[in-house]
């Protein structure tokens, strides 16, 4: 039952070429009994001469001519039937794989983060075009060449025991033998394919995760621990296949043998019938024609089947990912909003992953519009978890959040993320153009605005030096580019798109001093004006916020200025203390370091 209703919902798909599959559904209706025509007019044809010394030429020879002026007109027809089920069931079947990738697609860039962190990109990549292609190679071949067999079996097939039951009933047996073989071989298969494909998919992630870390492996003299890793997964596909194709392998034995028994059972059973007169000459002729026409068809759907089952595993795979739901939905009546003025509030958030412990407890606080809040606190204190509220990349178990007096989970999440700049500790840049990456969060922004957001970001100069200047290719994530550049480039990003909330999530703690020195000019330019939080452990980026927020255990252990902080000598003090001890850090001149008595 699961591999039928599997092969349902490919059908499903189809529902919006509703009607061309239908269409094709009657040209193939049409094509069997095209099909099914022509042994029965070979055989007419065979008893009229036959009987030729019984009758005059002149009539023979008109009963012969008719006949086979009908077979031609059926032959031709079949030929336009067949010509048009593949021109459609071609089209149809590579519109729809171009659609499910598209639809796969923007479906896994919309989940979560949660999800991606779980699921390797390598696999996803694997599931997308094995999965499409494999839905592909579905629709093609079962609209072209197997539905007319399908047909035969159901409807047609019984027909021939109205010609001869004794012979059509012969015929139906071997179409039971092949459908109860078949059966048996899919129970036997399908649990051993699925770790096959399981195997398959742990090739492609643990290939995607050694290129795109291949500096790491040619670093540490990973290359022959990697290839032995990749060598032992191989084998275990091969370990897991080898037994699958053995049973087909005896299923396709099985058939060419059932099908040469049925047309000697069935050449034997007319002659006898033929010598008893229950039978003439052409109906065995038919008959033998219906063997031969029908055991074909069989061998091709019993192919089918057998791609069926060493592609399930890869659909199921396909659609498990097309079923996952994001952890932050959007209400019915979610609202569209303009631009933002940048309030944000924090209220009574409380927060836990599902089936973990509680990140996030009882944290409040407001941002007016234009304030820039630090957010400061050792490894797993809660920072960046409160920023991906505020992002919604999650919604809190407790409490709200809320820009501008209104529920985060009240406005729509492309409206919520177009009011929210972030500017990440890695810089994330796509294999593209220097402007292409510019033109992600505002695409309509002319030649100028982007010329202008780099020079704020002290980004055009070395821009125009490279060889193409924004025509550039930067390289995958940015490769060919330093990280003050990268950096740089994705503050002009942020300032390109002009958000009235801003995020800086460690922007600088990956960069040498002097490089710092000239980002954190280009992020003064981006904080002007804007709602800003920032995520800092070097509390030297921090010093000029209205306030900071010192997190621990999840909760706001203490708040205010960098200079009330350091005076009331507590966990925040404590943390300016431990980096003045590793490196200076430079403080106002009106505040000193309390020291314990």
């Amino acid at each position: 039952m699961q591999f039928i209703r599997l092969y349902g919902r490919v059908l499903r798909m189809l529902a919006p070429d509703r009607w061309v599959a239908v269409g094709l559904g009657i040209a193939n209706v049409a094509l069997a009994g095209l099909l099914f025509l022509e042994p029965v007019l070979f055989g007419r044809v065979v008893d009229v001469l036959s009987h030729a010394a019984g009758m005059g030429r002149e009539q023979v020879w008109d009963r012969a001519l008719a006949l086979l002026s009908l077979w031609g007109a059926v032959g031709l027809s079949g030929i336009g039937a067949t010509v048009a089920v593949s021109l459609l069931a071609d089209r149809m079947a590579h519109r729809n794989r171009l659609i499910s990738m598209h639809r796969y697609f923007e479906h896994v860039l919309a989940l979560p983060l949660s999800f991606h962190g779980d699921v390797q990109s390598g696999r996803l990549m694997k599931v997308m075009l094995v999965g499409a292609d494999n839905l592909f190679s579905i629709w093609l071949s079962f609209f072209r060449d197997h539905f007319s067999t399908f047909v035969a079996a159901i409807v047609l097939l019984p027909l021939t025991l109205a010609m001869n039951w004794r012979m059509g009933l012969l015929l139906i047996v071997l179409v039971v033998v092949f459908a109860f073989i078949t059966a048996i071989v899919i129970r036997k298969t399908e649990f051993a394919q699925g770790r096959v494909e399981m195997f398959q998919s742990r090739l492609a992630g643990t290939a995607q995760d050694a290129l795109s870390n291949v500096v790491v492996v040619q670093s540490f003299t990973r290359l022959n621990s990697e290839a032995r890793m990749f060598g032992d997964i191989v084998r275990q596909v091969l370990d897991h296949q080898f037994p699958v194709l053995n049973w087909w392998a005896v299923v396709s034995v099985l058939t060419r043998a059932a099908s040469t028994l049925t047309v000697i059972a069935i050449f034997i059973l007319g002659t006898v019938l033929h010598l008893d007169g229950k039978a003439t000459v052409g109906e065995i002729v038919s008959f033998m024609g219906f063997a031969t026409l029908l055991i074909g068809k069989l061998e091709g759907a019993v192919a089918f089947v057998s791609r069926l089952v060493f592609q399930g595993p890869s659909i199921t795979e396909f659609f498990e990912v097309m079923d996952a739901r994001t952890s932050v939905p959007e209400r019915p009546g979610a609202v569209s909003i303009g631009r933002a003025e940048g309030a944000v509030a924090f209220e009574d958030v409380g927060f836990a992953y599902p089936g973990g412990a509680r990140i996030l407890s009882d944290v409040s606080f407001k941002a007016a519009p234009g304030r820039t809040l630090a957010l400061v606190g050792q490894t797993g204190a809660g920072k960046s978890t409160a920023m991906a509220l505020l992002q919604r990349m999650w919604d809190p178990t407790a409490g709200r959040v809320t820009l501008d007096g209104r529920d985060l989970r009240d406005i729509t999440l492309d409206s919520l993320r177009r009011n929210i700049g972030v500017v990440f500790q890695e810089s994330m840049l796509f294999n593209r153009t220097i402007k292409d990456n510019l033109l992600i969060g505002r695409p309509e922004a002319t030649q100028a605005e982007i010329e202008r957001a780099c020079r704020m970001a002290e980004a055009h100069d070395f821009i125009i030096r490279q060889p193409k200047g924004y025509d550039t290719m930067v390289g995958e994530r940015g490769a060919s580019l330093s990280g003050g550049q990268r950096q740089r480039l994705a503050i002009a990003r942020a300032l390109l798109k002009d958000p009235p909330v801003l995020i800086l999530d460690e922007a600088t703690s990956a960069l040498d001093a002097a490089t710092e020195a000239r980002v954190q000019i280009a992020l003064k330019a981006l904080m002007a004006g804007r709602t800003t939080f920032i995520i800092a452990h070097r509390l030297s980026t921090v010093r000029d916020a209205d306030e900071i927020m010192v997190f621990e255990g999840g909760r706001i252990l203490e708040r205010g200025t960098f200079e009330a902080l350091v005076r009331q000598d507590g966990r925040f003090a404590e943390l300016v203390k431990t980096q003045l001890t590793a490196s200076p850090l430079p403080l106002p001149p009106d505040v000193s370091v309390p020291t314990p008595a």
